[in-house]
């Protein structure tokens, strides 16, 4: 269900774009450059494209709302752990043997054999 719903939020999204797009320009956007017959007039509420833009926004703030909750009360809490394996006793040894003396060479008395960094 989940997935038709987003698949329908989607067209939404799309016929809304398209509407949107297909309106006239009235030219000034929110500064004072309108014609009277612009959008806040008798003519201008009635028209088609007007209503179907404000059905398509409400529709699609609705379907943001539902698939958001859907999403939040879908998941579960539990950690998924299918793909973590166990360690096995063949890769680790369980105790870590002493370290033994080994006869490190002697340094050199002077530094004639370190080379020097440029």
């Amino acid at each position: 269900m989940f997935t038709f719903l987003l698949v329908v939020h989607a067209i939404i999204a799309a016929l809304l774009v398209t509407v949107i797009l297909m309106q006239r320009s009235e030219g000034g956007g929110l500064t004072s450059g309108g014609s009277p017959s612009g959008l806040m007039s008798a003519r201008g509420a009635a028209n088609f494209l007007t209503r179907f833009t404000a059905i398509l926004a409400g529709l699609f703030v609705v379907m943001s709302i539902v698939l958001a909750v859907l999403a939040a009360t879908r998941g579960s809490s539990e950690i998924d752990t299918s793909r973590v394996t166990a360690p096995t006793s063949q890769s680790a040894p369980a105790t870590v043997p002493a370290a033994q003396p080994s006869a490190a060479p002697a340094a050199p008395a002077d530094n004639s054999a370190v080379p020097l960094a440029n």
